[in-house]
């Protein structure tokens, strides 16, 4: 340590008795207390407002603007801070109102229940699809060197689409489809190959399925009927309570912690290998969870949740 440190060390001893700082008066803060609470209500009542407008329209004690770092410490100190927000379906009150009354409809059903419907879905997989979660560690000035960008194609470099479907004990082998998934796609490919033969080897079972078009179409539903599938339609834009939502997710976490595929067919092959790997025991615990979506969109008026 430099010889004027341990000076002013011993002079303050000398003096005090001790080394420790003295008790300072706080710094006048630039804003009121009034301006303090405004910036937090006027955050809770549009919380999409950002703290630079906010810093703009706010004058300090100083007669100038604040800065945004100032109004970002003030919410801080009340608990509010900036995150991304979640990405969920439009929800119209009819939505709302359906969910809520499938939910109370089906609350009570226990997990034996559960275990005998079968949740069938699609997903679409992009041959290139970037996480928007990546970050890069970089200097100032090498925001475009090589090793610091990530080269995306505009359209993911081609996708294709999966269907497959999943219950407590059992799931059934994944489909890929080549572009769109029409309603006769979804009969011819998915249906009689795959999902009804399932569904009549496990004797009580029924077909859970959302509204999209294949699966809502005249030609669709009476196929269903013909062979004797008993439906149990979800409601419109609630993927939150179909738990195969879930398994997409972890499927394709997996796949992206993969070498980067090359090819379309390189993508199926690694689609198949990750779906075949997923263990039953990691379905379960989604489909268990129904009676608890249903609690949590009852408890959200019919609206979005954690799900």
């Amino acid at each position: 340590r430099a010889i004027s440190t341990i000076y002013a060390l011993r002079v303050k001893f000398r003096r005090t008795g001790s080394v420790q700082d003295l008790l300072r008066r706080p710094r006048r803060k630039v804003t009121t207390y009034r301006q303090d609470r405004h910036m937090v209500v006027s955050h809770l009542r549009n919380r999409f407002e950002t703290s630079v407008t906010t810093a703009r329209a706010t004058i300090g004690r100083n007669g100038r603007p604040i800065t945004s770092q100032t109004v970002r410490r003030r919410l801080k100190n009340v608990g509010l801070r900036a995150y991304r927000p979640a990405k969920c379906p439009i929800l119209t009150e009819r939505h709302r109102r359906d969910r809520l009354t499938w939910a109370r409809r089906n609350v009570r059903l226990t997990r034996a229940d559960w275990a005998a419907v079968l949740f069938v879905d699609e997903t679409r997989v992009k041959l290139r699809s970037p996480d928007g979660r990546t970050r890069v560690y970089r200097r100032r000035g090498e925001r475009f060197a090589q090793n610091c960008v990530v080269e995306v194609d505009r359209f993911g470099g081609g996708s294709l689409m999966f269907c497959a479907g999943i219950s407590m004990n059992t799931k059934t082998p994944i489909v890929t489809i080549d572009g769109n998934l029409t309603a006769r796609k979804y009969q011819e490919d998915v249906l009689l190959p795959i999902i009804i033969p399932h569904i009549h080897a496990n004797r009580r079972m029924a077909l859970a399925q959302d509204n999209a078009p294949c699966h809502a179409a005249r030609a669709t539903q009476q196929l269903l009927r013909n062979h004797n599938i008993r439906l149990v339609q979800m409601p419109a834009k609630s993927p939150d309570l179909n738990p195969i939502e879930h398994l997409w997710d972890l499927l394709k976490r997996r796949v992206r912690a993969l070498p980067q595929q090359p090819n379309l067919l390189t993508l199926s092959q690694d689609i198949n290998r990750v779906w075949t790997n997923i263990g039953q025991h990691e379905i379960q615990q989604y489909v268990a969870s129904m009676r608890s979506r249903c609690r949590a969109v009852i408890a959200a008026n019919g609206g979005h949740t954690c799900y």
